[in-house]
């Protein structure tokens, strides 16, 4: 497992695989007994690889898709963006619910083209930004989706006021998290909860309850 191109890089170390909660939606995710779901920071440093943080469903991501799979109205005909997107799964949802325009943001050239390949198993187009949007204006989002966020203080401490300032201006802001360390204690309105089977040797739990939070 060496890096190369991203676009190459994706198919080619992961499976296809529906999530748990979402089966309807095919991912690109990394399996075990692959090399990319068995290699540590280590190897993936040697290897000249970022941690494959779009190689998984996390499960805040899969309660977000499932709650937009079954809410269409709350996203049908709006312009949306998937903030942090990894594997693209929110932005996929949200598209497959009827969004016009679905924008998937990550800093991770590995992660925007999984999201490339996971839109098009889907049958829709995602569009890709290559870029950290945290304290950029809204440019028109009728709806921002941000899926696992909140598990390390550095992301958590700049994203969410940034999340807050966003539905301060009107749009709808749903945030999917399964009890994260840095989830915020205030702000958040919760709409629904899933449980979710889990592997442990992700999430260090066999069962995790993904929350559908709307950020206020």
């Amino acid at each position: 497992m060496k890096a190369c191109n991203p676009r190459r890089f994706v198919p080619a170390n992961c499976r296809v695989q529906g999530p748990p909660l979402v089966p309807e939606i095919e991912l690109y995710l990394a399996s075990e007994g692959l090399p990319l779901w068995q290699a540590g920071e280590a190897e993936l440093a040697a290897a000249g690889l970022p941690e494959p943080f779009w190689a998984f469903a996390w499960a805040g991501g899969q309660g977000l898709a499932r709650y937009l799979l079954d809410n269409p109205a709350l996203i049908a005909s709006k312009r949306a963006l998937d903030f942090a997107a990894g594997s693209g799964l929110a932005g996929i949802a949200a598209a497959l619910a009827g969004a016009n325009r679905i924008e998937a943001a990550d800093t991770d050239p590995f992660a925007l083209a999984a999201l490339t390949h996971n839109g098009a198993l889907n049958g829709v187009a995602l569009e890709a930004l290559a870029e950290d949007l945290i304290g950029r204006a809204n440019p028109g989002w009728d709806v921002v989706l941000a899926g696992d966020v909140c598990y390390e203080q550095p992301l958590a401490a700049r994203a969410f006021p940034w999340l807050k300032d966003m539905a301060a201006g009107g749009a709808l802001v749903l945030l999917g998290d399964p009890g994260r360390s840095y989830l915020p204690k205030t702000g958040l309105e919760r709409l629904a909860a899933y449980g979710l089977k889990t592997c442990r040797a992700l999430e260090d739990t066999d069962l995790r309850n993904a929350v559908v939070w709307r950020v206020l």
